[in-house]
């Protein structure tokens, strides 16, 4: 009777997208629907880890993450666990061939948040590497269903898709970072004194990095285009956002995209989704 068990692990992640990101799961509506329970569960998996080192202030934050790792890997070698996040992530590790790697370096990331840490261009790569770039790459991994050679041609593309992602994240979220965290990922950047050109030079990246992710995107299986094409067309509606303040402005609020405007862009995947264009 696990599948029952698994249902309900599924049916929890699921919950977990919806609670923490609407247009997360906006995006996974629009995926095939073989593919939208795997990729729930990848994002539940990675919710919880993030959570554990974002908002978890009156707790052992350092044990927590080290529990939750271990529970990971053994997880996916018993596959099964009685935290249904982890039980649902095993499931689709070990059905998808996810690299353990990659699961590794996500933690490895995620450790990095609980130290207060100067980042220079290599760790700030090294974050954005585990943080992101790993996350995309273990849903490329259901994208393309086992089809190795569709993997590694479209690789770069979803590295490029996640970092650009957390790149605009970073902006977004620079005040709570900073003033509530302490945290300031940007090399040589002090945000003390962080200003219209520091931000003009992060959005120059982001804009290179958008214009590699969208070859991809164009690329990929019909199953998963139309889904990833509304993240990546929600995150560019919020850059174009961000882009359109100045530095003290983003170093006083969080900018947000209204859910109004979210409905807006799902009509639109809508018609690009029956066109069959991006």
């Amino acid at each position: 009777m696990k599948e029952i068990f698994d249902q309900l692990s599924e049916d929890f992640s699921k919950l977990t997208t919806k609670r923490y990101s609407t247009s997360f799961s906006l995006g996974i509506y629009f995926l095939g629907k073989e593919l939208r329970k795997p990729i729930y569960s990848i994002y539940g998996f990675v919710r919880f880890a993030d959570e554990i080192v974002d908002s978890f202030h009156d707790y052992d934050k350092k044990y927590l993450l080290k529990k939750f790792k271990e529970d990971t890997f053994e997880a996916i070698a018993l596959g099964i666990s009685l935290n249904p996040i982890l039980n649902a992530f095993q499931k689709v590790v070990n059905q998808y061939q996810i690299d353990h790697e990659l699961i590794s370096l996500f933690l490895n990331s995620m450790e990095m948040d609980l130290l207060e840490t100067t980042y220079t261009p290599e760790l700030y790569g090294e974050y954005i590497l585990g943080s992101a770039e790993v996350v995309g790459l273990m849903c490329l991994k259901v994208f393309t269903s086992g089809d190795e050679s569709e993997y590694q041609r479209l690789k770069p593309y979803a590295m490029k898709l996640g970092s650009a992602f957390q790149k605009i994240n970073f902006l977004r979220d620079v005040k709570a970072d900073y003033q509530s965290l302490n945290r300031c990922y940007f090399p040589n950047v002090n945000l003390n004194k962080f200003c219209d050109l520091d931000k003009r030079a992060i959005e120059k990246e982001i804009e290179d990095e958008f214009t590699e992710a969208l070859i991809g995107i164009k690329m990929l299986p019909i199953s998963s285009r139309n889904g990833v094409y509304l993240s990546y067309v929600y995150y560019k509606k919020l850059f174009c956002k961000i882009k359109g303040l100045s530095a003290e402005k983003i170093m006083t609020e969080r900018i947000r995209i209204s859910n109004h405007l979210k409905i807006g862009l799902m009509f639109d995947s809508m018609i690009r989704h029956k066109l069959n264009v991006i």
